[in-house]
């Protein structure tokens, strides 16, 4: 890909682009905060588990 080319696309791309609207910050920001805690609380659920097996038998 030449340089021109891809200045091209890159200002394509930003004019494209747009900020998002509180409301969809909003609902981006929960939904990414529920998936982290759901990945945690699974981690720790396999900890656990892990835990338990490793010590469950002393």
């Amino acid at each position: 890909m030449k340089l021109r080319e891809f200045i091209e696309q890159s200002a394509r791309i930003y004019r494209m682009a747009k900020k998002p609207t509180p409301e969809e910050f909003k609902r981006t920001a929960k939904i990414t905060g529920l998936g982290i805690t759901i990945l945690g609380v699974l981690g720790f659920i396999i900890h656990m588990i892990v835990w338990f097996i490793q010590n469950g038998g002393q």
